[in-house]
């Protein structure tokens, strides 16, 4: 038996970071939204956990037990007393280290598929504690849709999205560490403030309408990013100049996000940036997408 599991990318249209805690982490008002750019895991039956990898900068991904698909396959297997024994194929598609939650929507699909493939039955609450396990972004891969993640972005609450937003996603040459952008943002941020989810951008979300939502957008994270990064301006003004509603860094970055009015424009910009020599590629895609699926079993 084989099962195939389906799962989206995210951007953050709003990351709202307080300060740091006692433990490491930040409280995030983290209002996610799932785009559909996607990754596939699929699982088989195999004589020991392996993890193998294809599609663009797949020799950037862990193939050891660091990958949060082998963490989630070992988690699952631990809690109903199986051998993790396993064979979890990554076709990638989402950025890499993009701040487009790559890493953990693999780790979300590889449980979704290892629970399918092990019969296992676990509740959608028992693989919701899992996710949380695993990071602070695997829940909302599991979820999909539209949520408000508080805590560390774990605790999630689901929104009510009125209408299809169309986005341009403009991938950079090399990664961000997560961890480093936090650092610089600490650096920068000394006076960081407990984080509120924007009710002007919940409600747009509701409505469906982009030009209000691009109105109230942000990142709290992107001076980091940028800080760091200085080379993501010139992404950033090149999609403004091409008619973007709202540009922004997603997440941690160094992807960069685009909100366009239409379909139409979303090429237009997609087109236009692939043609500025900023970004490596420009792919349109439209949210909200529906979480991790099994698609094939």
């Amino acid at each position: 038996m084989t099962v195939r599991v389906r799962v989206p990318a995210k951007v953050n249209v709003q990351l709202a970071v307080g300060p740091a805690r006692p433990d490491g982490f930040h409280d995030l008002a983290n209002v996610f939204l799932a785009v559909g750019l996607y990754d596939e895991v699929t699982a088989t039956p195999a004589d020991e956990l392996r993890i193998t990898c294809a599609g663009p900068d797949a020799d950037k991904v862990p193939l050891d037990r660091t990958n949060l698909a082998a963490r989630a396959a070992e988690l699952l297997a631990a809690r109903y007393g199986l051998a993790p024994d396993v064979h979890l194929h990554i076709a990638k598609d989402i950025p890499v280290a993009g701040g487009m939650a790559g890493g953990s929507a693999d780790g979300a699909a590889a449980l979704l598929a290892c629970d399918a493939l092990w019969g296992t039955g676990a509740s959608r609450a028992e693989l919701l504690d899992i996710c949380a396990e695993l990071g602070s972004d695997v829940p909302f891969s599991l979820v999909g849709g539209a949520a408000l993640g508080t805590g560390r972005g774990e605790k999630l609450t689901p929104l009510e999205v009125g209408g299809t937003f169309h986005w341009v996603f403009a991938a950079a040459d090399g990664g961000l560490s997560t961890p480093a952008v936090y650092r610089e943002f600490d650096r920068l941020t000394p006076g960081a403030r407990p984080p509120e989810a924007d009710a002007s951008l919940l409600a747009a979300l509701r409505t469906g309408d982009p030009v209000a939502l691009a109105g109230a957008v942000a990142n709290d994270l992107q001076p980091a990013a940028l800080s760091l990064r200085p080379s993501l301006a010139d992404a950033l003004a090149a999609g403004t100049a091409a008619g973007a509603l709202a540009a922004l860094v997603s997440g941690s970055g160094p992807t960069t996000a685009f909100l366009a009015k239409d379909e139409a424009s979303a090429q237009k910009i997609a087109e236009a940036l692939t043609a500025s020599g900023t970004c490596r590629s420009a792919r349109p895609a439209t949210s909200p997408a529906p979480g991790a699926t099994v698609v094939s079993a």
